[in-house]
């Protein structure tokens, strides 16, 4: 287990959310922040305060990005036509790993980072084994056929926990899933509110 994995519930406690909306997370149980100084009473947040919590409430989301992958994708959500925010939102869903993730072949994140690590997934028939990998509209993402047996894939699909938003046409029969559309934020299924906007002003003024 990576570090980055054992350490996922500690972004849920240092944001006093359940941002995956997961039943184990430990804000579910209490709300305050991780450490022996969690306790003590939350000061009121500057407005950096709120757009910095914004930007990394969204970047942990999605697996706990690092700053560099996730400025690179800001970039590129600005240098695009449109909202900046609704971009950043889309380029963000359409990760291979957060597909997988939403197409509910995996219970989290960061195991669709892993499993896609490892090669058990395939996009329009071929092996794609890098996480970051952008998928197109119309594009088929399938478990191969070797993982579709795989404990963690058969609890994931069969979880209620989440739904699969529309955007997927998901076929868990035979593990397979079509990119319909690039969504837009209120597509978006996040247990908790995403503020896109905040992310955009935190980086027109840092």
């Amino acid at each position: 287990m990576t570090k980055r994995t054992s350490a996922k519930y500690k972004i849920d406690r240092r944001m006093g959310e359940n941002i995956w909306g997961r039943a184990k997370s430990p804000v579910n149980r209490r709300e305050y922040g991780p450490g022996q100084h969690g306790q003590r009473r939350k000061a009121k947040l500057s407005d950096f305060g709120i757009q910095l919590r914004a930007k990394q409430k969204l970047k942990g989301y999605y697996g706990d990005l690092t700053e560099k992958q996730f400025r690179r994708i800001y970039a590129e959500a600005e240098r695009v036509k449109g909202d900046t925010g609704e971009n950043l939102i889309g380029l963000l869903e359409r990760r291979l790993d957060a597909i997988v993730y939403r197409a509910k072949f995996v219970p989290t994140v960061f195991a669709a980072r892993q499993f896609v690590n490892h090669g058990h997934v395939t996009v329009n028939g071929q092996r794609v084994n890098i996480p970051s990998y952008r998928v197109k509209e119309g594009d088929v993402i399938a478990v191969r056929d070797k993982s579709k047996q795989m404990a963690l894939v058969l609890e994931a699909s069969q979880s209620a926990e989440r739904d699969v938003p529309d955007y997927l046409d998901v076929d868990h029969s035979k593990m397979t899933a079509s990119f319909v559309r690039t969504p837009s934020l209120s597509d978006v299924p996040y247990p908790v509110m995403m503020e896109p906007n905040l992310v955009v002003e935190f980086y027109a003024k840092n």
